[in-house]
């Protein structure tokens, strides 16, 4: 079942996107505007996909060479989220020539990135596609590119987890520590948090399950649980409260995603799809 993807709104991509292409065009782009003299003539280019994966990210690419000159039209031909083999167009692009060789890195760069998450996020989630359990992200994200990165891990099949510190309450190891238990840090915090924020707490031991069950968590992260422990430790909580749910995390493979998604927990947050994911490479030529 294909997901709702939701992208960030140009409102808040617009800034960001500037920012990009400033950066690579400094001063301006010497090789380019020393190639024509008056208005630059229109010029046509193709993109190409050279190694299999999902596709994310093109309306993004729009967006670039749109900012830069907003006659230029940018027809995607690849629909996001769908599978592309090597050799496989996946857009056509017509406006002036200087927009087209200026926006070309950006763009590529940020479509390149986008679909290498998607890809390997796909991966994962086609491990529990048939069970409950739902694959999350994390915010261990490249400063800078957390919306887009979190957006490329939605086309590729799984759910954003918090996109910063404000949208719900975390209590992992540090603050427990910090602050003496999780009671404590739960009773501190519960009557502070604007509704309706969520409270999950970070467990590693079935002592600190028993003790968020006890203290009201909304959320329980099982962390680097074996998964004879987590077992344990989803039972007790299915008995104590079943509205309570249960997030298992830390050192999630390929491999292993199955095996702790078999466990029955509500969610499987891992990092893997966004800090191991390589670039899916993409060529730009022009026609």
């Amino acid at each position: 079942m294909k997901r709702f993807t939701a992208m960030p709104p140009f409102i808040l991509l617009d800034p960001l996107l500037q920012g990009w292409l400033l950066e690579d065009m400094g001063r301006g782009d010497r090789s380019t505007a020393t190639l024509f003299e008056g208005d630059p003539p229109v010029g046509h280019a193709e993109w190409t996909v050279k190694e299999s994966g999902i596709i994310a990210g093109l309306p993004i690419a729009r967006r670039v060479f749109q900012l830069l000159n907003d006659q230029v039209s940018f027809e995607a031909i690849a629909q996001e989220g769908e599978s592309y083999e090597r050799g496989q167009a996946i857009a056509r692009i017509s406006g002036a020539m200087d927009a087209l060789l200026t926006g070309e890195r950006v763009a590529l760069n940020l479509v390149m990135r986008l679909s290498g998450i998607a890809t390997m996020t796909r991966q994962y989630a086609a491990q529990i596609a048939d069970l409950p359990t739902q694959l999350v992200d994390t915010r261990k994200t490249t400063p800078g590119l957390r919306l887009l990165e979190k957006y490329a891990t939605q086309v590729g099949g799984a759910v954003n987890h918090r996109m910063g510190l404000d949208d719900g309450v975390m209590l992992k190891d540090n603050h427990i520590a910090a602050v003496g238990g999780i009671a404590t840090a739960i009773a501190r915090i519960r009557g502070q948090v604007p509704y309706p924020l969520t409270i999950e707490v970070e467990t590693e031991q079935l002592e600190q399950v028993e003790e968020a069950i006890e203290h009201g968590a909304d959320i329980i992260m099982l962390d680097n649980m074996p998964l004879d422990q987590m077992q344990q430790a989803v039972a007790m909580i299915r008995q104590a409260n079943p509205r309570i749910k249960i997030e298992a995390s830390g050192n999630i493979t390929l491999e292993t995603i199955r095996a702790v998604a078999q466990t029955g927990v509500d969610y499987i947050s891992s990092s893997a799809p966004i800090t191991r994911s390589t670039w899916l490479d993409i060529s730009m030529k022009m026609q």
